[in-house]
């Protein structure tokens, strides 16, 4: 990682640390998910700014480097896109290209909804977006779909989960979560990271989803419309819900986003795609943001 430099800055009431490198090109923001860090976009940190970019990835609200608030009502969907403007407003930038993945994914969506004069482009992986839907919350939906052991559901009790992680060891359950890790190097510093901070950061994001969907009422029906690439893998369970598929390849998604311009579905590919495929993401991603 060498030339990767860092620092710490004040944005939206925390300390937010970011990882950049190639000051002074275009600024490409990018939002790591759950449980991950900065370290999820080494590969396109390096890629990017090769090619003449600013890559700028922070660890978000509650991991990493950056501060964990202790209440759960702190990671709220507007804080965590609250964060994300302030970061973009200290960096200078009038607009930045935004890529997401995983929870980053629906801060970018968001952000999207909210400010979208924020941004250039977009490049989602993994999590399409889905409208609000006004009869059920993403808890209900998922509970009803698989039950209550799923994880989503799972992480819903303050404490309960993270009791059940307090008896195994950090470097196994890293090992568990991220299992596309390197043997050492990776794992080293995910686990070191983890180690002092815990998880609570990031499981209070599924915490707020409930609270999140009753404030985002106003958003019903509301459309994004930034231009947009979203890219998944076959094998992402997010690509294999219930009429997920038709929803994306048959007119949904495109309704709900209507500057969709492209959709790239990665064949052999599950979740942690910007690091299973961490070359080629790289060159859809330039690809995309090269035309703006």
């Amino acid at each position: 990682m060498e030339g990767i430099n860092h620092r710490r800055l004040e944005v939206n009431g925390i300390a937010m640390h970011i990882a950049e490198k190639g000051e002074g090109g275009p600024v490409v923001l990018m939002l790591h998910g759950f449980p991950e860090l900065w370290y999820s976009w080494r590969h396109q940190i390096i890629g990017l700014a090769a090619k003449g970019y600013h890559a700028v990835a922070p660890d978000l609200r509650g991991y990493g480097d950056t501060d964990t608030p202790s209440a759960i009502s702190s990671y709220s969907i507007f804080h965590l896109v609250g964060d994300i403007v302030a970061l973009i407003n200290v960096l200078g930038q009038e607009q930045v290209f935004v890529v997401g993945h995983d929870w980053g994914a629906l801060v970018a969506w968001h952000l999207c909804l909210f400010r979208p004069d924020k941004v250039k482009a977009l490049v989602n992986l993994s999590v399409a977006y889905r409208p609000r839907n006004p009869t059920a919350t993403l808890v209900d939906y998922f509970r009803a779909l698989y039950g209550e052991e799923y994880y989503v559901c799972r992480f819903q009790e303050p404490g309960a989960v993270e009791a059940q992680f307090a008896s195994a060891n950090t470097r196994q359950l890293c090992k568990y979560f991220l299992k596309f890790c390197d043997p050492e190097e990776d794992l080293n510093y995910l686990t070191n990271k983890f180690e002092k901070t815990g998880f609570t950061g990031g499981l209070n994001y599924y915490r707020c989803l409930s609270s999140n969907w009753e404030l985002l009422a106003p958003w019903t029906g509301a459309q994004i419309k930034v231009p947009t690439k979203y890219i998944v893998g076959d094998l992402d369970l997010t690509y294999n819900y219930p009429d997920i598929q038709d929803y994306i390849h048959k007119g949904g998604f495109k309704q709900a986003v209507p500057f969709l311009e492209d959709v790239v579905v990665m064949a052999g590919v599950a979740h942690f795609i910007n690091q299973e495929k961490a070359h080629e993401v790289t060159e859809h991603i330039l690809d995309f943001i090269k035309q703006f």
